[in-house]
């Protein structure tokens, strides 16, 4: 791998990383009062949204849709079948519970977003919008509010619409 390609993947990690990081410090911030921290994580969250999303760009990694949702699906795949059933059995040696829990609520809801993907892709041409329903507490997406998430419980009164 060139060392540019080497580096643009590892600042799109690092940009990514420090986006999610900072958004969890401005909700943290919000939760305690302290509006004027929370304002300046939000904003450094979305400077380095868009360093990631340049770093992307410029590796060439931003193909078709088509290609871009075989790379969902495979990525998602790659999650639950292999990164997050190390992880728990990990966390399950260490007797932490609270990592096995995230870890296999993450797990739960990355089955159901690959055969989202799927399903995007085998509908890619379909012109009828569709709406999408997230679940705040787990991650897991429907396609119709539920009564309760599958997943995790969560009322279906919480889910957010896409």
């Amino acid at each position: 791998m060139e060392k540019t390609l080497q580096y643009l993947m590892e600042g799109f990690a690092g940009e990514s990383q420090a986006n999610r990081k900072y958004l969890a410090y401005a909700k943290k911030a919000e939760k305690e009062g302290k509006t004027n921290a929370a304002k300046l994580f939000k904003a450094a969250s979305d400077a380095e949204a868009l360093h990631a999303q340049k770093h992307l760009e410029v590796a060439g990694k931003i193909k078709t849709t088509v290609d871009n949702l075989q790379d969902a699906v495979a990525g998602e795949t790659y999650e639950f079948e292999s990164m997050y059933p190390e992880f728990i059995k990990a966390a399950e040696a260490e007797g932490n519970k609270s990592a096995i829990n995230t870890f296999t609520l993450a797990m739960e809801a990355e089955k159901v977003h690959a055969k989202l993907y799927k399903e995007a892709l085998e509908n890619l041409d379909e012109t009828e919008e569709v709406f999408y329903y997230l679940c705040p507490v787990c991650g897991n997406i429907e396609k119709a509010v539920p009564d309760k998430c599958s997943i995790c419980g969560v009322p279906g009164s919480k889910f957010i619409k896409y």
